[in-house]
């Protein structure tokens, strides 16, 4: 009877093994890097969506209009109108006041942001700032919906698809949704499905 002697792997085992191995590592890695820009999208909208909430909670808590003025594609504020451009008074104007002292509406310190993601306003970039109003009762007065569209690669298709990406401000409700491609080539058509 003849025994096998167990000799080791032989060079060609070896490099098999080590080149499956780097391709897994890299499929997995575009995989990951996907699935955290992905992560990072969607943990943005979620954090603006609470602001929002926040800041209509707030409005009918202490019966006082509230703004957020999104001063740019990368950075948002929220305002307490408590001036009436020239003192502060009880309940303000309801006209957003900007400045210092007690000629401008009251910047909430904890709520202004910068964000990762540029911001689109109705799927258009914002070049200037636009001012969201939530009344005393809670309503917003400013509709249309906010929406992160990340494109690396210039080709106006998203390159991640998180579960939600935008925010359906109506008068009533402040929804996340989806972006939806229209398949048209520009995404200003792309429209937010509230989920």
């Amino acid at each position: 009877m003849k025994t096998i002697k167990n000799q080791g792997i032989t060079l060609i085992e070896l490099i098999i093994v080590i080149s499956i191995i780097g391709i897994l590592a890299v499929a997995l890695g575009f995989e990951f890097s996907g699935w955290m820009g992905g992560y990072r999208v969607e943990s943005q909208t979620k954090e603006m969506y609470v602001d929002l909430m926040n800041a209509r909670a707030r409005a009918m808590q202490r019966n006082r209009t509230h703004f957020v003025r999104l001063n740019d594609s990368t950075s948002y504020s929220i305002y307490e109108d408590d001036s009436d451009g020239t003192n502060k008074v009880p309940d303000g104007d309801g006209t957003l006041q900007l400045g210092t002292g007690s000629s401008a509406d009251t910047e909430l310190p904890t709520f202004h942001r910068t964000v990762e993601y540029n911001l689109d306003w109705n799927n258009n970039a914002i070049t200037s700032p636009i001012r969201l109003t939530f009344n005393t009762r809670g309503l917003a007065t400013t509709l249309g919906s906010l929406s992160i569209f990340v494109d690396r690669d210039g080709d106006d298709k998203k390159d991640v698809d998180p579960d939600y990406d935008c925010i359906v401000i109506s008068a009533t409700r402040i929804n996340m949704g989806n972006l939806n491609d229209k398949g048209t080539t520009s995404r200003a058509d792309d429209e937010c499905i509230a989920k």
